[in-house]
């Protein structure tokens, strides 16, 4: 007899004994454990509409199946051993994955059977009752229970046993129940994670012969592995647990099962190389392994998930220059790109939002815009700007940012019809979205006839609305994009008084704490100082008040901008000697310590129009700026020579007037 027992004494497991390979399991409150856990994907409590559902369900004509079923549940609680085991075998002959023969076993206490047949010796007891815990768990409320029914560590403990067909089944129900954020938890806990990547560690020959050729032996490992890479790809939805898997020695094994010419093997660990690329540590290792070329050679594959997983892998690390370099020399742009034209995905959404992100990722190295333009990428990326996706949008319209940076792309863009979608875009609330239609459409503020679509369209206004954004970001790229839409406008000074409310917008964002919106300002600020009368109003409204209050900063891009402000300010009314009685120069002087050449450009132009103030040029002589202006003379950058050579003139002139001043004293 093993020991199931009689219905009337079935055991609650919310309060049990602890085993010898989960110490201290259940010292914690089960509130507490999910609170630490917080790195979930999944909430714990079913939904509204799954309540609802599954009372239509029962409350629906019950077929025979049903109270079947109930009855094998009966003799396995109250038979012997080999009734179990027949009841078992009888049970698994049901379709157990739809949700009324769930229903049957669950409504009779079978699940708490089940779980206890797993504390016994016997295999094949253990075997069947995984086999149909590992059908039924694909329901969420059965998963919850087998959770609060204490089996986790019950299944982790099998997963130490010598039988493959055990272990599979094992890591197939634990790659169900781990959907449950509480059961990741526990698997880990358990040191169930290194077990389960014991499980996928098997040779490479039988990970790349094909089924047919197998013989049976080397068929249960292939299982074993498909399972537990299940198993794992379910557990890596924890940061925890993918650090686990990674002190484990997954890394490497992942790069193996990679070269897998099993889909289904692939596929699992496809989704948890995925996974796992948006940690750093991952990162580098999915580079430094050569995973990159094995992820793009199942770009091609036939199985969208396939593709999909694998897409999204390079959107997550391809943002490192060496991994972008290496998805080309793969040759994997081509299948990117061939997947975003392909009219036949643009419904399945993860992959579109993978493919489009992985593009946007390896278009930031120049080589790989002129590769993507020989494909006219930038035509296919325009056909997706009409997706009702935010995700797919907000990729998009990242990829076309940088494919714009070039002219040639700018034309392409344009001649695409693109602008007017993108414009449209504009009144999205999705705030990536909004910040990468800022950074594409500053670039294409910088083509002519691009502005001039862009006026026609009022894009301008928008941009500038931009500003109100809750977004820092959004913020900060809206300022940078109005820089080249005020300088290339047809009557830009007059564009700029036409929004109502433009100028005081843009000088309240001075009292921002970011400093990239700070920055992004300060140079919105020099562009539209550039004509008189807007110089004018920004004066009224203290600009050099605000501005005098950020002079000591050590960020350069900052610096650079806000110099550039100043210089644009300084020029107008009696703002110099303002400016020089607020103490800005020295702040400014020190810039020139910076080791970036553009700030120096920028504190040099600002220097020389301080330095038409007397009292500033006694300041900055004071400060030991002459040795520094005397260096970038020496400068290759025009602008900075004549700046800085205008400032040494300043300072020389009214060295000498002090000097003639004095030589008439001296005579009198």
């Amino acid at each position: 007899m093993i020991g199931t027992g009689s219905s009337n004494t079935t055991r609650q497991r919310k309060i049990r004994e602890q085993c010898g390979s989960c110490p201290n399991r259940f010292s914690k409150d089960k509130r507490q454990v999910v609170a630490e856990d917080s790195d979930s994907t999944e909430v714990e409590s079913s939904t509204d509409e799954e309540d609802r559902w599954k009372e239509v369900a029962r409350s629906a004509d019950i077929p025979a199946d049903y109270y079947n079923i109930q009855k094998l549940v009966k003799y396995i609680k109250a038979g012997n051993q080999t009734a179990t085991i027949v009841s078992l075998c009888c049970l698994k002959d049901y379709d157990l994955s739809t949700q009324i023969n769930q229903f049957a076993i669950q409504d009779i206490g079978g699940l708490d059977v089940l779980v206890n047949i797993l504390e016994c010796s016997d295999t094949k007891c253990c075997l069947g009752a995984l086999t149909v815990l590992s059908e039924i768990t694909l329901n969420i409320d059965i998963r919850k229970n087998i959770v609060d029914l204490d089996g986790i560590p019950l299944i982790v403990d099998i997963l130490n046993s010598s039988m493959k067909d055990l272990k599979t089944m094992a890591a197939e129900t634990l790659a169900n129940v781990s959907k449950v954020r509480l059961a990741r938890k526990y698997v880990r806990t358990c040191g169930g994670i290194p077990k389960l990547v014991d499980l996928v560690d098997i040779k490479l020959s039988i990970l790349q012969t094909p089924r047919d050729q197998l013989n049976a032996d080397d068929l249960e490992s292939l299982n074993m592995a498909r399972a537990g890479a299940r198993a794992l790809w379910t557990l890596a939805d924890s940061k925890h647990n993918m650090e686990q898997m990674r002190k484990s020695g997954i890394v490497p094994l992942m790069a193996r099962l990679l070269k897998s010419c099993h889909i289904d093997v692939v596929i699992p660990i496809m989704g948890t190389v995925q996974k796992c690329s948006s940690e750093p540590k991952f990162q580098l290792a999915i580079t430094t392994e050569g995973m990159i070329a094995d992820i793009v050679t199942h770009l091609s594959a036939e199985c969208t998930d396939l593709k999909m997983e694998g897409s999204t892998a390079i959107y997550k690390c391809a943002f490192d220059e060496t991994t972008r370099d290496l998805v080309r020399e793969a040759g994997g742009l081509e299948p990117l790109v061939t997947i975003i034209k392909d009219k036949t995905v643009r419904e399945n959404k993860p992959l579109l939002r993978g493919a489009t992100g992985a593009i946007w990722m390896c278009a930031i190295s120049d080589v790989n815009v002129s590769m993507l333009d020989n494909m006219r990428t930038v035509n296919h990326l325009v056909a997706l700007l009409s997706d009702e996706d935010d995700e797919v949008l907000t990729n998009v319209t990242g990829a076309l940012s940088e494919c714009v940076r070039f002219q040639s792309n700018r034309i392409a863009l344009r001649q695409a019809g693109g602008l007017p979608l993108m414009v449209a875009l504009l009144n999205s609330s999705h705030a990536p979205l909004l910040e990468n239609l800022a950074k594409s459409l500053k670039e294409c503020a910088e083509d002519p006839d691009s502005m001039r679509i862009l006026e026609d369209l009022d894009a301008v206004r928008l941009i500038w609305s931009l500003l109100k954004n809750t977004s820092a970001r959004v913020q900060a790229h809206a300022a940078y994009a109005i820089c080249p839409c005020v300088r290339n406008a047809n009557d830009s000074a007059e564009l700029v008084r036409s929004l109502v409310g433009a100028m005081e917008l843009v000088v309240g964002l001075l009292k921002s704490r970011d400093i990239m919106v700070l920055s992004a300002v300060c140079a919105a600020i020099a562009t539209i100082a550039q004509d008189q009368t807007n110089l004018a109003i920004l004066s009224d409204l203290r600009v050099i008040y605000k501005l005098a209050d950020l002079v000591n900063t050590t960020d350069d891009l900052l610096r650079m901008n806000l110099a550039a402000a100043v210089a644009a300010c300084a020029c107008f009314g009696n703002n110099t000697e303002e400016l020089g009685r607020l103490r800005t120069v020295t702040p400014i002087v020190t810039y020139m310590t910076s080791d970036n050449p553009l700030v120096h450009r920028s504190t040099a132009m600002a220097l020389e129009k301080l330095s038409m103030d007397p009292q500033n040029c006694i300041t900055m002589h004071q400060s030991g700026v002459v040795p520094f202006l005397l260096e970038c003379i020496g400068s290759t950058n025009k602008e900075l020579q004549l700046a800085a050579a205008g400032c040494l003139r300043n300072i020389r002139e009214l060295a000498l007037r002090a000097e003639e001043y004095l030589l008439k004293i001296d005579d009198d």
